[in-house]
């Protein structure tokens, strides 16, 4: 499997299971080390304040994003994993995932909106626009919400849910791949 440097930004959305370009049991066999990793947290942590954050310290969770790259793995989950595998808190880690999901998400609508402008030469009816429009106003202030949700649970709680969750959809997902598939 052969990628040039302008297939790589386009790969998350264009490589897809049934391409037959990766092994069916990666989407599947991921879930199991985020899930155990999320499932027993006993490390003290060595950042819990994101303004004590290294720069090396950064640039390494945010080379665990990259995991983010397998089809099926959470962009957050692998952050968040990088994170608390280099020291960082819970909290720490995942607020500076939220964080680092802002140029991934601008630069992702960017693309689409240019793919989108080039094919149909920027032509929007205003209806489209106004939708557009309030679509996003809409999913900015649920995401304020569900941000603020998730990071007061993480404060209080663990992550031991999520791992379960990953553990079990793991093992599900494995054993569909190798009986059904």
């Amino acid at each position: 499997m052969n990628f040039s440097k302008n297939d790589i930004f386009i790969i998350k959305t264009d490589l897809k299971p049934e391409s037959g370009l990766f092994p069916k049991f990666i989407p599947s066999g991921y879930k199991f080390p985020e899930g155990i990793e999320n499932w027993n947290k006993k490390r003290t942590p060595v950042v819990s304040d994101l303004n004590s954050l290294t720069f090396k310290q950064a640039l390494l969770i945010g080379l665990f994003q990259v995991l983010s790259l397998i089809p099926g793995t959470s962009r957050s989950g692998s952050t968040i994993l990088g994170g608390i595998l280099i020291g960082t808190s819970r909290y720490v880690a995942a607020e500076f995932s939220f964080f680092l999901a802002i140029p991934v998400m601008v630069g992702a609508s960017g693309y689409k909106f240019l793919k989108f402008g080039l094919e149909t030469g920027f032509a929007m009816t205003t209806d489209q626009i106004i939708i557009l429009v309030l679509g996003m106003v809409v999913a900015f202030v649920v995401s304020i919400f569900v941000i603020k949700f998730l990071m007061d649970y993480i404060k209080k709680k663990d992550f031991k849910v999520f791992g379960y969750y990953r553990i079990i959809l793991g093992v599900i997902l494995l054993g569909y791949m190798c009986f059904f598939k």
